[in-house]
């Protein structure tokens, strides 16, 4: 293990393997994130369908005959949509297509429809993630993950305790300050009422 820091290096696409411990972690992973969606959307265009589409597909499906209102799905997908309107955007033109419909109180369901073209946008995802891990064995990728999670906390977790120092310092500079006015103010006044009792004795 290694109990030295690591001095960061500039990103290098072309970096060896003996230089990919001193990369930075942000650009490997925007980098793997714009290839694998890149790919995925692209993919899915070809059966002239969207990513979102098939977010939101997969949330009604699992919701059974309950049902899933327009404003659950669009919690449940907070995380990986891009902005607000990306998700009833997706649901309006999954109810367009007739891949879902709504009842009465809101509620969305599969169609049949909606279900057939859940299983071929499934197959064609299932092909996609097999060209993706090529190479790839599952105990590699599990490992991979673990560490992008550990690296997310950690950032997180440092950016909480920055944070925090900020607003301590923040909160006694306000009080230095606060202190500094009451000492002054005090000496004001010291001052007046010892001019008065001089002027009193004159």
């Amino acid at each position: 293990m290694t109990t030295t820091p690591t001095v960061p290096a500039v990103a290098d696409p072309h970096a060896s393997d003996a230089e990919l411990a001193a990369q930075p972690v942000g650009y490997w992973s925007g980098a793997a994130h714009r290839a694998v969606i890149t790919h995925l959307r692209d993919s899915m265009a070809r059966l002239d369908v969207t990513q979102p589409q098939w977010w939101s597909l997969n949330r009604v499906l699992v919701a059974g005959d309950e049902g899933v209102t327009r404003a659950a799905v669009a919690v449940q997908l907070a995380e990986v949509a891009d902005g607000p309107r990306e998700v009833p955007r997706a649901l309006d033109q999954l109810l367009h297509r007739g891949w879902i419909a709504a009842d009465a109180a809101g509620a969305l369901r599969m169609t049949d429809a909606g279900r057939e073209a859940h299983a071929r946008i499934k197959r064609l995802v299932t092909r996609l993630r097999s060209e993706i891990h090529e190479g790839v064995p599952d105990e590699e990728y599990v490992t991979a993950l673990r560490v992008l999670r550990r690296m997310a906390a950690n950032a997180a977790a440092a950016s909480a305790r920055a944070e925090a120092a900020a607003g301590a310092e923040a909160g006694a500079a306000a009080g230095g300050m606060a202190g500094g006015a009451e000492a002054v103010a005090g000496a004001v006044a010291g001052g007046a009422e010892a001019g008065g009792v001089g002027g009193g004795r004159g």
